[in-house]
């Protein structure tokens, strides 16, 4: 498991890097995927403007097909923010390139340059771990149990369904619980 921890990403987040916009960009989709419960990349660069609605953001995970909804926090509404609108694309955040050719090698080599990024942006923080966009995720898991956040409600926040166990235990936990988690980790930062 590859987290870091919230003294990390403060870090992180607290670099100066206007002069670098690949390092940037990088360093924004890793906090976004933070900010937004450890949302995996490929269900980041599938979100839709029209996910983003009320205040809060609906999406469907690609991996297990389960509906999540966000609360739309000011912290990811910078990041969205920070990025020019393409208004032919659909797409929420700027990674899909309009027209839409193979968007998954499109998506696979965005990847990959992010992860590179991050290795940098991991020396630049003095940050141990290589990070990738995959850590975000486990590090957004490890801040919530740093928190005291019970595992159910995390494992509700991130969206897991594959173990049995935890789906009967979760059956329909109050999505406004999972939202105050997330709330109480961001403010954290």
């Amino acid at each position: 498991k590859r987290a870091v921890p919230l003294s990390a990403i403060k870090r992180m987040k607290n670099l100066d890097l206007p002069l670098q916009p690949n390092l940037e960009f990088a360093r924004d989709m890793f906090l976004f995927s933070f900010y937004t419960r450890g949302m995996s990349f490929i269900d980041m660069v599938h979100l839709k403007k029209k996910d983003l609605q009320n205040g809060f953001l609906s999406y469907r995970r690609r991996k297990t097909g389960q509906q999540l909804v966000i609360r739309w926090e000011k912290c990811m509404q910078e990041i969205v923010g920070k990025y020019p609108e393409d208004s032919l694309s659909p797409y929420l955040l700027p990674v899909l390139k309009y027209p839409f050719k193979d968007t998954h090698k499109h998506y696979r080599n965005v990847m990959s340059g992010i992860n590179r990024n991050l290795k940098e942006i991991a020396r630049l923080a003095d940050i141990s771990v290589p990070l990738s966009m995959y850590c975000a995720r486990h590090s957004w898991a490890s801040a919530a149990k740093g928190k005291n956040i019970p595992i159910s409600v995390i494992s509700e926040g991130m969206g897991h369904d594959s173990e049995a166990t935890t789906q009967i235990y979760l059956a329909s936990l109050d999505n406004s619980v999972v939202d105050k988690a997330n709330a109480q980790i961001l403010k954290s930062l």
